[in-house]
């Protein structure tokens, strides 16, 4: 494998590895200690300053008004997206606004393939088509809630849709001209941080009586998040928009479904099954047809491997 060329293979295995771990725990605060969605955002957006600052190590951060744009849209558009989730589903169904949401890469895809001219061959088309079919099928749940099906739920959902789809995109247009990937990630955190106020008022008080474990498990849980959203961003730096955006969104859930039978003992679900086995042949066919290719996709933002995670060096 060509190092500079399919390096974001190695961090989109690396977020997926962190996503589906989180994805595994991330709802225990909520489920098993009552602890509210929104303060479980607030300590999310400050631990985007742990990934943020080993980023910031040893690179320049670009202060060029196209990078505050970009890195701006795509932070506020995902810390937006998901605060407003979580109002979505205090008045919709989840079964229902869980799919929708979960084709935002149909969005990353288009944008991709109108504005950057990024092709895509009929073996990866194909492999596209497999993992969002995937990523559907994760969030049909075994049984329905008695939630309304209609109301303003459903324009919150595509909005959210909308929004992640922007939001890959513009980490990958960031690259494409020339903003690294800390600096890309380092917006995004100002993001998230300044929709806490937000956040706040939304939750309407403060959960006083909460017990220590929950904001514990939860800043745990929230830094896997965190350090996933990182290698996220360095992924699309350096692949096609058109394929990591499947390719991530696929196989996170394939290993939280994974965790959660070692863990739970909870076992998918006949869609969930299906789910399992399309995400991982259709990432596996864009896999395999992006490297066949030989095309290098990487982006004048992307840091080199090698020092992209170093510490920054000593002066004399």
């Amino acid at each position: 494998m060509n190092r500079g060329t399919k390096s974001w293979i190695v961090y989109a295995a690396l977020l997926v590895l962190f996503w589906g771990v989180w994805g595994a725990f991330s709802s225990e605060p909520n489920s098993r200690y009552g602890y509210p969605n929104e303060m479980i955002y607030i300590i999310w957006a400050f631990t985007m300053l742990i990934p943020a600052y080993f980023a910031m190590r040893g690179n320049t951060f670009d202060r060029r008004p196209v990078a505050a744009g970009y890195g701006l849209i795509a932070g506020l558009t995902g810390a937006g997206g998901q605060l407003l989730l979580f109002q979505a589903l205090a008045n919709g169904p989840a079964y229902l606004i869980f799919p929708l949401v979960s084709l935002s890469p149909v969005v990353t895809v288009l944008m991709a393939m109108a504005l950057l001219r990024e092709r895509i061959n009929r073996l990866a088309l194909i492999g596209v088509v497999a993992a969002l079919a995937a990523i559907v099928l994760f969030s049909i749940p075994s049984s329905k809630d008695d939630s309304n099906s209609h109301g303003p739920w459903l324009l919150m959902a595509i909005l959210i849709c909308v929004a992640w789809g922007v939001q890959a995109f513009c980490m990958r247009k960031a690259a494409l001209v020339g903003v690294n990937d800390a600096t890309t990630f380092g917006w995004m955190t100002i993001s998230g941080l300044l929709l806490v106020p937000v956040a706040f008022v939304m939750m309407g008080d403060f959960p006083s009586d909460a017990p220590w474990q929950a904001p514990t498990l939860t800043a745990v849980t929230q830094v896997l998040n965190a350090v996933g959203a990182l290698f996220l961003v360095m992924a699309f730096s350096r692949g096609k928009a058109t394929v990591v955006a499947p390719v991530t969104n696929a196989l996170a859930p394939v290993l939280t479904i994974v965790l959660s039978l070692a863990v739970y003992q909870r076992l998918p679900n006949v869609w969930g099954t299906l789910g399992i086995v399309l995400a991982l042949a259709g990432s596996t066919l864009m896999v395999y047809s992006d490297e066949k290719s030989g095309e290098s996709s990487v982006a004048p933002g992307a840091a080199d491997d090698g020092a992209a995670m170093s510490p920054a060096p000593q002066k004399s």
